[in-house]
């Protein structure tokens, strides 16, 4: 039985093109700096990141992709090229042999130390910097709410597909 779809009203419509626009421009941006500025993307920039936020600066992979939200075979491809610019290290888990740990290299550790400081200037640029203390805490709590709404939408589904960094 066809239901009727639930088109947006004028302001839906208004902040969503919005919000589409601001995040391909934000991510082409953030690309551009990081580049310019350490030779490296964003992605790139953001595995590095994960893994520096962890005690032992190690993840297995599986956390890795669970974490960036990507498949294990992008991550697997990721992580090899850093791996073949020193950046990080892949080894094997000595707790359970089926996993491989990825590991942020102290030559990894340099290069984020090197350029967090321009990325973290970026993003004030970009973002904080045109908003208010009000807009900011707003936009945190926007963004933890769709979050929770796409777990529960993910959850509902119950389906490996739809979350592909979660297949064993």
């Amino acid at each position: 039985m066809p239901t009727t779809p639930r088109w947006l009203d004028t302001e839906e419509r208004r902040a969503w093109l919005a919000y589409v626009e601001f995040s391909t421009l934000l991510s082409d941006y953030l690309n551009r700096q990081l580049r310019k500025d350490a030779g490296m993307t964003h992605a790139d920039y953001t595995l590095l990141a994960h893994l520096s936020s962890v005690p032992d600066q190690t993840l297995t992979m599986s956390e890795l992709a669970e974490r960036l939200k990507i498949t294990r075979s992008r991550l697997t491809h990721a992580v090899t090229r850093l791996q073949q610019v020193g950046y990080v290290d892949r080894r094997d888990d000595p707790a359970n042999r089926r996993n491989q740990l990825a590991v942020l290299t102290a030559q990894g550790r340099q290069l984020l130390e090197e350029a967090a400081p321009g990325h973290v200037e970026a993003v004030r640029r970009a973002v904080f910097d045109a908003l208010t203390p009000d807009q900011v805490r707003q936009f945190a709590e926007i963004g933890a709410a769709i979050n929770a709404a796409l777990q529960r939408v993910d959850a509902a589904q119950d389906d490996q597909e739809v979350l592909p960094w979660r297949r064993r």
